[in-house]
């Protein structure tokens, strides 16, 4: 009876020493069994949700980064040259200015521009404010769609990536439009310029005018253009991985073959 007295057990609610034996602690009142068993459920309960973010992460991961088994060897050369391309194309872009007409007198600035005019159009019914903002955010939008398809529906983060490169060109190519908010200087649709339109015809001398914030339109503008960098560049590693760990997996299935 001493011996079993001399080995003492501590609360682990409260910390008091007491007997071993004993079902209950004197001092705070828990119930050991009670207590060691809801330890045990909120134990398991945290387990069962770290497996589950694991698996989420590890979903997440596959979609991002996701290679086919078998990829032909002109598929893959292909790829390399589109991204290449893209690549050493995509710099003139990057080191303009943001009030450069880089971007403007650029072919993709034909592809982005029936977007833009879509926009407006489709965003007419929110009101004036939100129709000329409008522009912008179809252009916007439509590589944002083609990214969501490709990676969930089609399955193809190269794609993807070029998706991705295509969104960060959008923000360079509006970058030189929210530059020339104050200035109006620059050529609009149609051969006119902002200074000779009526008041609303220059999308972003409207935005910036009816917010407050025209005198931050050059600020503005860099925040466009540096961001549409950050996305270009973030498209190359992402595609360049890809194409790594496909050539990878096609060496590998080489080498299984011989």
């Amino acid at each position: 009876m001493m011996a079993a007295w001399n080995k003492k057990m501590i609360c682990p609610n409260c910390q008091y020493e007491q007997n071993p034996d004993t079902p209950e602690c004197p001092k705070c009142g828990i119930i050991f069994e009670k207590y060691f068993k809801h330890q045990g459920s909120h134990h398991n309960e945290k387990n069962v949700r770290l497996n589950e973010a694991a698996d989420h992460y590890s979903s997440f991961k596959n979609i991002l980064f996701h290679t086919p088994d078998e990829t032909n060897r002109l598929y893959l050369i292909g790829r390399f040259l589109i991204l290449l391309f893209l690549f050493m194309w995509g710099w003139k872009f990057i080191l303009s200015s943001p009030g450069s007409v880089a971007a403007g007198n650029s072919f993709m600035h034909l592809i982005n521009l029936p977007f833009h005019e879509a926009g407006h159009i489709f965003f007419r019914p929110f009101g004036r404010l939100i129709a000329s903002l409008g522009g912008t955010l179809g252009q916007l939008l439509m590589p944002c769609i083609c990214l969501i398809v490709l990676l969930l529906k089609t399955k193809d983060p190269f794609g993807t990536s070029v998706a991705l490169w295509w969104l960060g060109q959008n923000f360079i190519d509006m970058a030189p439009y929210i530059n020339d908010a104050r200035s109006l200087t620059l050529p609009l649709l149609g051969g006119n310029t902002g200074d000779s339109s009526p008041y609303g015809f220059h999308d972003w001398e409207f935005i910036l005018t009816e917010l407050h914030l025209l005198k931050h339109d050059h600020r503005l503008a860099a925040l466009a253009h540096g961001f549409g960098a950050i996305i270009m560049l973030t498209s190359y590693l992402w595609g360049g991985y890809i194409l790594i760990k496909q050539y990878k997996k096609k060496l590998m299935s080489l080498t299984a073959f011989d």
